[in-house]
C-alpha cells in the first residue's frame, strides 16, 4: 500500500508541475478602457489589448459605397437591437472600403454598446476562448478578421468553420464575425482541382476539395462585394478627402489632374490611393 501511496503522489506532484507550465486562461480586460481591442497571444496565453487610438474614420467618410454601407450597417443595427443578424464576409477589389467600413461603424455605435475585437488570422485559432471571454457581457461584439485568406493545412480554418457553424455549441448572440478579404472562396483555388468533379448518371458532383474551399465562405451569412472605382468615383473621393482637409473649391477643382496622374502612377484608382493622394496634396498646400 504505501508503494501505491508514494506512486500516486509522485503522479500528483507531477501533475501539479505540468499544470503550472500550461498557459492561464485569457483573464478579462478592463472594458471600460476602450471601445476596440487586438487579440494577442503572450507567453503561451491569449490576451486583449485596448486600442487607445481607434481609427476614426467615418460613414460618411466613405463615397461610392452606398449600397455596401447601407447593407452593412442594417445588419449591425439588427445586431445591436438584440434581433437576429448575420456574420458579414466583405469581398472585392482592393483599397475599395472594406475595412474602412468595420471601423466607421465602431466610431458610429460605439455608444450603443458595440465594441469590436480585431484577430489576426494566426490567432484565429482563439476564437472559441474569444467567445467564451466575452459571452456574459453586456456589449456586442464584433470579432474583425482582416484580409483573410487561408492555405488547407491551417489551424485558423477549421477553428473559423466551427465558430461560424459547425460545433455544438451555439454561439453567443452578442457576438458577431465581420471578415474581409480579397478573395470570395476564402482559399486559393487551383485549375486541377476540376478533375476532381465525376459524372454519375448524368449528374454533376463537384470534387470534395472545391466544396471544402466554397463550405467556409458559405458560413457567412451575409456577403458583400466590393467593386473598382471609375474615374469619376475616384475624383469624388479625392474631393471628400481635399474637403475634410481643409482646401477650397477652387483648390480641389485646380488637383483633378494631378489626382489622376497619381491614379496612373500607382496603377489604381481606388479609395485607398484617392486617401493618400489627398494627405500628400494637402500637405504641400499647408
Amino acid at each position: 500500500m504505501n508503494d501505491v501511496a508514494n506512486l500516486l503522489a509522485r503522479a500528483e506532484c507531477l501533475i501539479e508541475r505540468i499544470e503550472g507550465l500550461l498557459p492561464a486562461p485569457a483573464a478579462a480586460p478592463d472594458w471600460t478602457s476602450a471601445n476596440a481591442f487586438f487579440w494577442r497571444r503572450r507567453h503561451g496565453s491569449g490576451v486583449l489589448l485596448p486600442v487607445t487610438r481607434p481609427h476614426s474614420i467615418r460613414l460618411a467618410d466613405l463615397c461610392d459605397v452606398e449600397q455596401q454601407k447601407a447593407r452593412i450597417d442594417q445588419n449591425t443595427r439588427q445586431f445591436l437591437a438584440g434581433r437576429r443578424a448575420n456574420n458579414v464576409l466583405l469581398t472585392g477589389a482592393r483599397g475599395t472600403g472594406k475595412s474602412s467600413l468595420v471601423k466607421a461603424l465602431l466610431n458610429e455605435y460605439a455608444d450603443r454598446g458595440l465594441r469590436l475585437i480585431e484577430v489576426d488570422k494566426e490567432d484565429l485559432k482563439d476564437l472559441p476562448e474569444i467567445v467564451e471571454l466575452v459571452a456574459a457581457r453586456p456589449e456586442r461584439f464584433i470579432l474583425f478578421c482582416d484580409d483573410l485568406s487561408f492555405e488547407e493545412t491551417e489551424p485558423a480554418y477549421k477553428a473559423l468553420k466551427s465558430v461560424l457553424d459547425g460545433s455544438i455549441a451555439a454561439v453567443p448572440d452578442n457576438v458577431l464575425i465581420y471578415a474581409t478579404s480579397n478573395r470570395r472562396h476564402l482559399m486559393p483555388e487551383y485549375h486541377d482541382e476540376n478533375l476532381l468533379a465525376r459524372h454519375v448518371d448524368g449528374e454533376v458532383h463537384p470534387g470534395e476539395a472545391v466544396e471544402e474551399k466554397i463550405s467556409l465562405s458559405e458560413r457567412f451569412g451575409l456577403w458583400v462585394s466590393f467593386y473598382p472605382f471609375s474615374q469619376d468615383e475616384y475624383l469624388t473621393i479625392v474631393s471628400h478627402w481635399l474637403k475634410e482637409f481643409g482646401l477650397d473649391a477652387a483648390a480641389i477643382a485646380d488637383a483633378r489632374q494631378e489626382a489622376l496622374q497619381w491614379a496612373l502612377m500607382r496603377g489604381s484608382r481606388s479609395g485607398r490611393v484617392a486617401w493618400q493622394f489627398a494627405r500628400d496634396h494637402a500637405g504641400r498646400c499647408e
